[in-house]
């Protein structure tokens, strides 16, 4: 295994031990899909279960680190300079859905830069994380965005409301962590998408950056509202041209 800091090796079994929950509870969506209730307050139980999990972990390691988190909101520890930031389960309504394709995504952000992340798709067992100045990784395999340099061989990547359909062939799968992770290994050549939240993307941003991509800047700051724009550099400005109303 490629040598990883203190502070990931804590995101990586935060995540695996939550994982687990999530997997088996998973399997009990098939049964409620039939049931007139339906399984949306199961989901939601499930998001705030494995949100815990992984809060306990990192508190246990690093209890004075604050905590950005989509089910809690910002909780502000004696560390404010460090914050984990945390999505329990991206793709939520893929999840509700019984469709295997959701995540678990936590990053770390010192001062005003995530300089950690991992995405963790429990279904197919693909772990992937990176580190400022470090590489990107899938399950301890040095990974790059891909070297397409034309744009109609690419396939893209978005979500939500898609304004002023742009010119590109591209899917929605329903899982910004998973998408942008798909960008990092090469999977995808280019990920867009508004009204984004800073725990949906945080350890993706780190994850296409250390694998050779190139993102707008973005406003750390911000929590709320974020719009993404990540590719391999090759194509990058022909993106950008076909996104102009984006």
């Amino acid at each position: 295994m490629n040598s990883i800091s203190a502070n990931l090796n804590i995101m990586i079994k935060a995540s695996e031990k939550a994982s687990k929950a999530l997997i088996r509870d998973f399997g009990e969506i098939e049964k409620l899909q039939v049931s007139k209730k339906g399984p949306t307050d199961f989901v939601s139980n499930a998001d705030i279960k494995a949100e815990k999990i992984i809060i306990e972990e990192l508190k246990k390691a690093k209890p004075n680190y604050s905590i950005l988190s989509e089910e809690n909101g910002y909780d502000e520890q004696k560390d404010k300079k460090n914050t984990w930031v945390i999505d329990p389960i991206d793709g939520t309504i893929n999840f509700l859905h019984g469709i295997p394709h959701f995540a678990i995504s936590i990053a770390l952000k010192s001062n005003d830069e995530i300089i950690s992340g991992l995405i963790f798709d429990p279904i197919k067992n693909e772990m992937f994380y990176a580190e400022k100045n470090n590489g990107a990784f899938l399950n301890n395999h040095r990974i790059k965005v891909s070297k397409k340099n034309q744009i109609n061989d690419c396939l893209f990547a978005t979500g939500g409301k898609t304004n002023n359909e742009p010119d590109l062939p591209y899917r929605k799968s329903g899982c910004a962590a998973l998408d942008m992770a798909y960008v990092a290994c090469g999977r995808y050549d280019g990920y867009f998408q508004h009204d984004l939240n800073l725990w949906d993307v945080a350890a993706g941003i780190i994850l296409v950056k250390e694998a050779g991509g190139l993102l707008e800047e973005i406003d750390m700051a911000q929590t709320k509202k974020l719009k993404i724009v990540a590719s391999t550099p090759d194509i990058n400005s022909k993106l950008k041209e076909k996104l102009t109303n984006f």
